[in-house]
């Protein structure tokens, strides 16, 4: 907003005329209305007088603002998704520039702003696209120096995709540093970079690691979430979650053994000794396949260590120890688990 368009706002706001806040500052009325249709400038020995007349600070007098809002951010934003629908790139890309311009350290502004416009020119094929890189990529630079992690971290994204689109595999890899060496995206960047660099099998192994981690992160929260609902005495969601962690071992290759051992808490809790004993009889003819991933082709370029015949008997004797102790009294007169008690197993 003009500094013109600032005095009339804030003169109307106290329901001021021209004249009036002509006699007010002590000069003529025309003055007054050169500065609201913005054909000159007032004498910056008035600025503070004319500040004070308005109840407004000298910065909201020169349109002086860090920062939007996020409703004015989100606003201006759904504009510029407007404005690319009905005009041509170049005067969208002009205005926000602008915009920018106006607010230099709203770096919300200029993340946002110039993440849509990199997309659209992507997306439409724009013609000498490539012309825009200069100013797009700085203001991505610009957003890497930002105290919020998140902003630092899409720019970075941004960058490292653009870079990878031209084939320029080494400014890519700059941008791997803005992410933690634990965060999964930084890995997935680096086997893309792998397969494109003749570094095949460590992209392989990279891609695997992803799958294996990503597994192990799922059934984390599949078995917290199942616990969640076993506290809201909700059964019928505890069973469900059963069956996608089962379902999920066997998608991910994790042996019988994984595909099973997830029922026996909500087993258990329901005191149901029928499927108790069905469950403990899988878990323990599975005690075989615990280390089955290892022999999976989808981890084939990872190093996985294969479970020993030693460490699968030392596991049995543990679990049916623990199948026999008092949280499994329900199972009385169970034949089945009788036997395990009193030491009797066939598998």
């Amino acid at each position: 907003m003009a500094i013109g368009d600032v005095i009339k706002k804030y003169r109307k706001n106290k329901g001021m005329t021209q004249e009036e806040m002509a006699v007010c500052l002590g000069i003529t009325t025309p003055a007054v209305n050169k500065w609201e249709r913005g054909n000159t400038l007032p004498d910056i020995t008035l600025l503070a007088p004319i500040a004070r007349l308005l109840d407004i600070t000298i910065d909201e007098l020169l349109c002086f603002k860090d920062e939007l809002t996020e409703e004015e951010i989100n606003q201006y934003i759904s504009n510029v998704q407007k404005d690319l629908k009905d005009h041509s790139f170049h005067e969208v890309f002009r205005s926000v520039k602008e915009k920018i311009e106006e607010y230099p350290n709203c770096e919300k502004l200029i993340w946002q702003a110039a993440a849509i416009l990199d997309a659209n020119r992507i997306a439409a094929e724009l013609p000498n696209k490539e012309n825009y890189d200069h100013t797009i990529f700085g203001w991505f630079e610009k957003c890497l120096h930002s105290k919020n992690e998140r902003i630092r971290n899409q720019a970075a994204d941004l960058l490292f995709y653009a870079y990878f689109r031209k084939g320029d595999y080494e400014k890519a890899n700059q941008y791997l540093d803005y992410f933690s060496l634990e965060n999964p995206e930084r890995k997935h960047k680096e086997a893309l970079v792998n397969s494109k660099t003749g570094k095949r099998a460590e992209a392989y192994r990279a891609y695997e690691e992803l799958i294996f981690t990503g597994y192990q992160h799922i059934q984390m929260s599949l078995n917290d979430l199942r616990i969640l609902y076993m506290e809201d005495d909700n059964h019928e969601m505890a069973k469900k979650l059963i069956e996608v962690s089962s379902s999920a071992a066997s998608t991910f290759e994790m042996g019988k053994y994984s595909e099973v051992c997830y029922g026996l808490d909500v087993a258990v809790w329901e005191k149901d000794a029928v499927w108790t004993a069905e469950l403990i009889h899988d878990i323990l003819d599975g005690i075989e396949t615990i280390g089955d991933f290892a022999k999976s082709k989808l981890y084939q370029h990872m190093a996985l260590k294969t479970v020993g015949s030693e460490f699968s008997v030392g596991l049995k004797q543990k679990l049916l120890e623990s199948f026999t102790d008092e949280s499994f009294q329900y199972m009385q007169g169970n034949e089945y688990w009788e036997k395990l008690k009193s030491g009797v197993y066939n598998g």
